[in-house]
C-alpha cells in the first residue's frame, strides 16, 4: 500500500502530521530551497519526538542534507551529520552534474555501514540513462522523483504516463523504495497513486493556502490520509 510522506519543519508540525496519519515524517526547510536542510539540532529533536510519540512502528523519519552541489566531500560530510541523528532515511538531492560517480563512490561506504540513503532526482533535470543502476550499485535504499523549481508544476508536466511507469518499474526492479513528490495537491492523488509509489510526498499541498513556506493544515493531511 502506498504510504504518506509529509514534510515538516519542527516538532509542532511533526506532531500534527503524526496525529493525522502520516507514515513518513520528512524534515526539511522550505525557506532554504527545494531540499533545504534544517539545523542538525532541530532534526535531532524531531527524530527523538517521533520515536517517542509515533502511533505505530511504521511511522518513520527522513531528513534532507540541503540543496548542495555534487561535491563528494561536502555531501559526505552533511550525510554523516544527518545520519548521526538516527533519522531513518537520509535524502540527497541529485542536482545537475557532469559526473555523479565520485559522490556515489563516497556514499557507497556510508550505505555499507547501514545508513539508508534516498536519492532525490528532479523532473526538470536530464540524467544519464543508467543513473538509477549506478544508484542501486552504490547501495542506496530508494529513489524519489521530485521537482526542483517550486512553481506549481509537478513531475507530470515533464514526464508522460509511460515514462513515469517505466521509471517506477526500473526503481522497483532494483528492489528500492520509490517516492513521488513535488508540488502535489489533493487533486493529484488519484492519478499519482496509479504509478504505485512506495511513498507520495506532500508539503505545499497540505499547507495553508497551498503555500509550502506557510504552516501545515491538519485538515488537508486528514483528507489525503482518508483518500489514500
Amino acid at each position: 500500500m502506498t504510504q504518506l510522506l509529509i514534510s515538516v519543519t519542527d516538532i509542532d508540525e511533526a506532531q500534527l502530521a503524526l496525529m493525522h496519519g502520516a507514515d513518513l515524517i520528512d524534515l526539511k526547510d522550505p525557506q532554504q530551497g527545494a531540499l533545504g536542510a534544517l539545523p542538525i539540532a532541530t532534526i535531532q529533536e524531531v527524530v527523538n519526538f517521533v520515536n517517542t510519540h509515533r502511533t505505530h512502528a511504521q511511522q518513520l523519519t527522513s531528513a534532507t542534507v540541503g540543496d548542495l552541489p555534487m561535491q563528494a566531500d561536502l555531501i559526505l560530510q552533511e550525510v554523516l551529520a544527518v545520519a548521526n541523528t538516527n533519522v531513518d532515511f537520509v535524502k540527497i538531492g541529485f542536482f545537475e552534474s557532469e559526473d555523479y560517480q565520485p559522490c556515489l563512490d563516497a556514499l557507497a561506504e556510508v550505505a555499507k555501514n547501514g545508513v539508508k540513503l534516498i536519492a532525490v532526482l528532479f523532473a526538470e533535470t536530464t540524467y544519464p540513462r543508467h543513473l538509477v543502476d549506478l544508484i542501486k550499485n552504490a547501495g542506496f535504499y530508494g529513489v524519489m522523483l521530485d521537482t526542483s523549481q517550486k512553481n506549481g508544476a509537478t513531475f507530470m508536466h515533464y514526464y508522460t504516463d509511460k515514462q513515469i511507469m517505466s521509471f517506477s518499474r526500473q526503481v522497483k526492479d532494483h528492489a528500492m523504495v520509490f517516492g513521488l513528490a513535488g508540488s502535489l495537491k489533493i487533486q493529484h492523488l488519484e492519478k499519482v497513486a496509479m504509478y504505485t509509489p512506495t511513498y507520495i510526498g506532500f508539503r505545499g499541498g497540505v499547507c495553508v493556502g497551498d503555500q509550502r513556506k506557510l504552516s501545515l493544515d491538519g485538515d488537508k493531511i486528514k483528507l489525503i490520509r482518508k483518500r489514500l
